[in-house]
């Protein structure tokens, strides 16, 4: 693996690097995934994970050691714009090699130091006096090689690209899955429509039929008009043509979202909402027990696509 050899050249390589990720114009995303990328160089072990998992925006945490937190800014805003959904928490883990690293003393630190530890030793001379341990966690007193440290910046964010290029590819073998999934519970869905559109007509012209000769015995006390009138209405409330033609364009709809590119779950989700509500609105004017079962079967495939969709970015 190449890497560039100068800081300034990592900050221009990532500049550009959500145009160098893997992505698809066509591809149905997933937002849970998982990608890891190590390497070991004279300096160290540098180890990035990053994971991410449903959430109804995007929401990133980088956990970065803290001599390197200088590039969480940049790390962070390579994520926001390669993902749109999603919660993604990316870890850094760094193991120094001690044996090859070169570390200076601030001395001028040191010297501030020196003098407020000599003031306050004698203001209170019963504290116990620093050792050369505790100076060198002092914070900044100790410090890499600067080449080191730019070397393992390139290092960092170059190794940050291809995790998040491994993760983008996980999501998005991930979002063939869901895809998949979701266009199975459509070709179901679109059969039982079907199904219910061509047993319709006879479902109400039974209807009808079975209203007449029940009434047959009432006709001499009632209207006959009047009679045709109400079995009319009635037929009416028992048709469904309307509910099954938008459970068709939905369906449509949906097929046409799942060919989109981008985040396209808030839409998905959007329409399984329609799907129900036509599903319900079925079940509650149905007249035989036929169309009963197809709608709470249609129920079940909804909430079925519903809760895969969750997932989908």
């Amino acid at each position: 693996m190449n890497f560039i050899k100068s800081s300034k050249s990592a900050i221009v390589h990532a500049l550009f690097l959500p145009y160098l990720l893997v992505t698809s114009s066509n591809m149905t995303q997933s937002m849970t995934a998982f990608a890891r990328q190590q390497i070991e160089q004279e300096w160290g072990t540098l180890v990035w994970e990053i994971r991410s998992v449903n959430h109804r925006y995007l929401e990133t945490s980088i956990r970065l050691p803290e001599s390197l937190r200088a590039t969480e800014s940049l790390c962070r805003d390579l994520l926001r714009k390669n993902l749109s959904r999603g919660k993604v928490d990316a870890q850094l883990k760094f193991t120094p090699n001690l044996a090859a690293s070169s570390i200076s003393v601030d001395q001028n630190l040191l010297a501030q130091i020196n003098v407020a530890n000599t003031e306050i030793s004698k203001l209170m001379p019963e504290l116990q006096q620093p050792t050369t341990l505790d100076i060198l966690r002092w914070p900044g007193i100790a410090q890499e090689g600067k080449q080191n440290a730019k070397d393992i910046e390139t290092t960092l964010v170059t190794l940050f690209k291809n995790c998040l290029q491994g993760l983008q590819e996980q999501r998005q073998k991930e979002g063939a899955h869901l895809k998949s999934f979701i266009e199975q519970r459509l070709e179901s869905i679109a059969a039982i429509v079907d199904d219910i559109k061509i047993a319709m007509p006879d479902i109400l012209q039974n209807q009808h039929t079975r209203l007449k000769d029940t009434l047959a015995e009432l006709s001499a006390t009632l209207d006959p008009a009047r009679l045709e009138q109400e079995m009319v209405i009635l037929a009416q409330k028992a048709d469904i043509s309307e509910e099954t033609d938008r459970l068709q364009a939905h369906l449509q709809e949906v097929k046409n979202i799942l060919g989109q590119s981008g985040a396209v779950g808030r839409k998905l989700d959007f329409l399984m909402q329609e799907l129900n509500r036509e599903a319900n609105t079925i079940c509650s004017k149905a007249v035989v027990i036929e169309t009963t079962l197809n709608a709470v079967e249609l129920k079940v495939l909804i909430e079925q696509m519903r809760e895969q969709i969750q997932n989908i970015e």
